[in-house]
Order: structure tokens, then C-alpha cells, then sequence
């Protein structure tokens, strides 16, 4: 039941993939939730459940437009993360990103809400250091095909900490490395949903490269708590700070893992890997170890049997 008493939480992007399991955990915690989404990659089907909670209001709008609400928090999850969702059309990528950015963090000084950016493992780039803290600059390519994502995101972090240093807006900012789960866009190309959709129809298993690029994946459970976790921590905690699993697989074991997993008995083709594409993506979590005490608790196995019966429920 909402309460008078309770925080207005304002929860961007709240009807895709992580945002709509975030905005299930701030219901169950009977937190005022207002999910705004304008459904280009997120669906009414990931809150359907949540519209009959008294403490859930759904608001279709796009942050690129300015919004008037009074709010106490807010997470500013709102853009597309799969190269096939935001390079369709990249230059609203880049708005949905940098102009977001300016309309939440508007608001945020309007309302004096502390305002969580979720920003992307992307800032750092095809990187030449191993595993990726905090502090390392990225090695981005600012013209690629990739860039209206990458650069959209650290351009959206450049924002956050001058109006944090400008206006001493009450910040924090995330940044999230590969993450699967329920909730998945079926057709988003990354590679957790493509492999679990391929083998589910018996088809191929595409991978790109020789499939010795490595990546570390979160289960989107684990990264929720890791998320609110930083909301919720003191206000000089202000990141960026990694949120992902440090456990590395090649795509090759990933991609070879969900055959088993599924009993598909479909063979692995070859493809050129995309440019930009990085070859190792893994986080350096000490921080977030430090000051949330938090890790990922899921087990890779764990997670795709709960991924897979979630793909095969939609299939």
C-alpha cells in the first residue's frame, strides 16, 4: 500500500530489461514508484504485474522532452544498450543519452533529488588494461559505429559530476558491465539472448571472432542490489563505480555452455567480428566490495537456467 511517507522514486527506462526489475524491487519495498518509458526497446509486458500496486504509476514519455514531477530519487536508466537497438538510429541514441542526461539532472536541481546515472563497462573502450577500474580512462573511438553509445554515456557522465561540482547535485553514478536474465530483449543481438534464442530453434550458434574475446557476465538480480546498494549508500559516495561479475568466460565457453545447457545440437559458425568490438571486458569491483559490500552471489549456471526457462516461456 503507498504511504504518505513514502519516497517518490522516479525510475527512467523503467519498462526495459533492468529497469523493470528495479521498479519490482522498489514496489516490494513499498517505495512511490513512477516508471517512465517510451517503449522503443521496453515493453508494457515487463510491468504488467506492477500496474495493479498502488505505489506503481506508468508514465509513457521520452526523457528527451523535459518532465515536470515532484521526486525524491531518481535512476536514469533510459537509453538503448545493444549495437542492434542503438545504432538503428544513432543520433537519437546520443540525444536519449546527453539530453536525458540534461532533463533528469535539470529536474534532480529543481526537486533537490539525488540521482543515480547507469552508465556502461562502453566508457572504457576496446581497454588495454585488464581488469578495468574506475580510474582508467578508456581507449573509445569517438567516430566508430559504436561511439553514439560509448560517447553519448561518458558525455552523460561528464554532466552528472559538473552539475555535482556547478549546483552540488546529490549524485552517483554506476557503471554496468554485461548483465542477462529475465527480461531480455529476445531480439537484441547481445550475446546471452542470441545464443539461448539460437539454440532454442535449433539454429546455429553465430559467433563473432574466433570466440576467444572474453566477457564477465551479472546476473540482473545480483546487479539490482549492487544499484541500489549505491543509491542508498552515504552521499560521499558519489562513483563511478563498477557493478559487474569479475568471473570471465571466452564466448566460445559461453556459447558452448548454453548448447549443453539447453541440449541444442547446433553447430557454431564463424563470423567477422564487428569493428570496435572489445576483446576483454571484465570489472575491477574493489570499490563497490569496499563501500557496499557487494559482489555478485549468482552462479553463472544458475543464472542462464533462469534466462533459458524465461526464453522458452516466450518462444
Amino acid at each position: 500500500m503507498s504511504s504518505l511517507l513514502a519516497k517518490k522514486i522516479l525510475v527512467t527506462g523503467g519498462a526495459g530489461f533492468i529497469g523493470s526489475h528495479l521498479c519490482e524491487r522498489l514496489v516490494a519495498r513499498g517505495d512511490d514508484v513512477l516508471c517512465l518509458d517510451n517503449f522503443f526497446t521496453g515493453a508494457k509486458a515487463n510491468i504488467a504485474h506492477l500496474l495493479k500496486a498502488d505505489n506503481f504509476e506508468l508514465l509513457r514519455h521520452d526523457v528527451t522532452v523535459p518532465l515536470v514531477v515532484e521526486i525524491d530519487e531518481i535512476y536514469n536508466l533510459a537509453c538503448p544498450a545493444s549495437p542492434v537497438h542503438y545504432q538503428y538510429d544513432p543520433v537519437q541514441t546520443t540525444k536519449t543519452s546527453v539530453h536525458g542526461a540534461i532533463n533528469m539532472l535539470g529536474l534532480a536541481k529543481r526537486t533537490g533529488a539525488k540521482i543515480l546515472q547507469s552508465s556502461t563497462s562502453e566508457v572504457y573502450g576496446d581497454p588495454e588494461v585488464h581488469p578495468q577500474p574506475e580510474s582508467y580512462k578508456g581507449n573509445v573511438n569517438p567516430i566508430g559505429p559504436r561511439a553514439c553509445y560509448d560517447e553519448g554515456k561518458r558525455c552523460a557522465e561528464t554532466l552528472f559530476f559538473d552539475y555535482h561540482r556547478q549546483n552540488n547535485l546529490n549524485i552517483r553514478v554506476c557503471r554496468i558491465f554485461n548483465t542477462y536474465g529475465p527480461r531480455m530483449h529476445p531480439e537484441d543481438g547481445r550475446v546471452v539472448s542470441n545464443f539461448i534464442m539460437q539454440a532454442l530453434r535449433g539454429e546455429p550458434l553465430t559467433l563473432y571472432g574466433d570466440g576467444s574475446q572474453t566477457r564477465s557476465f551479472c546476473y540482473v538480480d545480483d546487479l539490482v542490489d549492487g544499484i541500489m546498494g549505491l543509491m542508498d549508500a552515504p552521499d560521499e559516495n558519489t562513483g563511478p563505480m563498477n557493478l559487474g561479475n569479475p568471473n570471465e568466460f571466452t564466448i566460445r565457453a559461453l556459447a558452448e555452455t548454453i548448447a549443453e545447457m539447453t541440449g541444442a545440437k547446433s553447430k557454431i559458425v564463424y563470423m567477422p567480428l564487428p569493428e570496435d568490438d572489445p576483446t576483454q571486458r571484465c570489472p575491477d569491483i574493489t570499490l563497490a566490495k569496499s563501500v557496499l559490500g557487494w559482489e555478485p552471489k549468482i552462479q553463472l549456471r544458475d543464472g542462464l537456467t533462469r534466462a533459458i526457462e524465461y526464453f522458452k516461456s516466450i518462444s
